[in-house]
């Protein structure tokens, strides 16, 4: 009978993660801090080892200094275990002078390490979604349907649809069509398949189960660099593809503003994902960080990491995460403070022109994503810009409305960023 242990878990590292930008100044996209204290990457890694899936490989290429640290320091199985989880990076070879072109690709130049594992079946991840599924229930179907490919799917709203993979399904679960990002109109109604007005489309999530051997076949045959947009679409031609439904929460975050609604959501008295599950836990470094200090502050619908001190501050709707130090009178509202690698120090303080690691006294946030390490001084005021304002300035950026500030920025005693206050600078 087929088990997981057959399964080998290869999670996409990403590439340059243009559209996170300036987050993905210094990290890959996995890499990218969410929810406080966890980062991306450890939302697929979970989901695998919950499902019993011990065997997992990461490809890299960007940045990836960081996501490299992090993975070595959390995912390490004991010298019981068979199950690893490994970083496969991107390399020049005699075979190949070329770095990943693509999905399809990256795997490609990975095909001896994947032939190496002997495993039977292949999960294929990315490392920028929010979710919790079963593998498990996945991989069952997968076997129950006879398949050589199984697409995850879920339904799709009509305004979204052009970001996805769409898919037309028979009525045994079958792919018979698939169409990558489609743009013109009349493509977009083939591929209308559900009642439902609001989401009519069937869209591909990105995770792909292949037999070994079917995927090695097709990737040694054909040059296709994506799977989504090449490989997939052949596939259905000449292989049996299913169309697995998965119907729980997912969210791509694949933008600055959904990476900013998604941590937002998670705020709210009942977010739409939950972290705390006590069957399906999602795990991170562990970091033996001191209990958070809250001295005569307002605090209301805060997700709230380890290791912070607030004095006297009022924050709302925001994420606050590890090692932040908000001083007093500071006003937070729809914001991200991600926090801090490190607690500050004397030298340190020094050698950033004395503007303290975390939030300076009397200063205003609102709609804005401070990157870890930032310092921020005292009377500092940062307010949104309308949605679709795009900006980048040498300290600051603006995407979609939203101010980021990126890692280990100084913003001196203050500065004043926002609408009103950028166009009277422009002039």
């Amino acid at each position: 009978m087929p088990s997981v242990n057959d399964i080998l878990g290869i999670i996409m590292g990403g590439g340059q993660g243009s559209r996170l930008y300036p987050l993905t100044k210094l990290r890959a996209k996995p890499a990218v801090p969410i929810a406080g204290k966890y980062r991306l990457i450890d939302i697929p890694i979970s989901n695998c080892i919950n499902a019993g899936i011990h065997r997992i490989a990461v490809l890299t290429q960007f940045n990836s200094v960081s996501l490299h640290r992090h993975i070595s320091q959390t995912y390490q199985f004991d010298s019981f275990s068979r199950g690893w989880v490994q970083i496969l990076a991107a390399e020049q070879t005699p075979e190949s002078m070329d770095w990943y072109q693509g999905t399809a690709d990256a795997v490609r130049k990975q095909i001896f390490e994947i032939k190496a594992t002997n495993a039977k079946y292949t999960l294929i991840l990315a490392g920028d979604h929010l979710y919790r599924m079963d593998y498990d229930e996945l991989a069952k179907y997968h076997w129950d349907m006879g398949a050589d490919i199984t697409v995850a799917m879920q339904p799709v709203h009509r305004d979204d649809a052009s970001r996805f993979g769409l898919l037309k399904t028979a009525k045994n679960g079958q792919i018979t069509d698939f169409a990558e990002k489609p743009k013109e109109k009349s493509v977009l109604e083939k591929f209308i398949t559900r009642e439902d007005p609001d989401h009519p489309y069937l869209g591909s999530m990105g995770i792909y189960m292949f037999n070994t051997e079917v995927l090695i076949d097709l990737l040694s045959n054909f040059q296709d660099a994506d799977f989504g947009g090449e490989l997939i679409p052949r596939a259905i031609k000449s292989h049996e593809v299913f169309g697995y439904h998965f119907n729980g929460y997912w969210e791509d975050i694949g933008t600055i503003r959904s990476f900013y609604e998604t941590n937002l959501s998670l705020t709210q008295e009942d977010p739409p994902y939950k972290f705390n599950s006590p069957t399906d836990p999602i795990y991170s470094r562990p970091r033996y960080l001191p209990s958070s200090v809250i001295n005569g502050s307002k605090i209301d619908n805060v997700l709230l990491a380890d290791g912070c001190h607030i004095h006297r501050s009022d924050i709302k709707d925001s994420v606050i995460g590890l090692r932040s130090h908000i001083c007093e009178n500071v006003t937070i509202r729809s914001s991200i403070i991600m926090g801090a690698d490190y607690f500050d120090t004397q030298k340190r303080f020094i050698a950033n022109r004395s503007v303290a690691i975390g939030i300076g006294e009397g200063s205003h946030i609102e709609g804005a994503i401070i990157d870890k390490n930032a310092r921020i001084g005292p009377n500092v005021i940062i307010k949104p810009f309308p949605r679709g304002t795009e900006i980048d300035t040498d300290e600051w950026s603006v995407r979609d409305g939203i101010i980021v500030v990126p890692k280990s920025t100084v913003l001196p005693e203050g500065t004043k960023i926002g609408p009103e206050f950028f166009k009277s600078e422009k002039k």
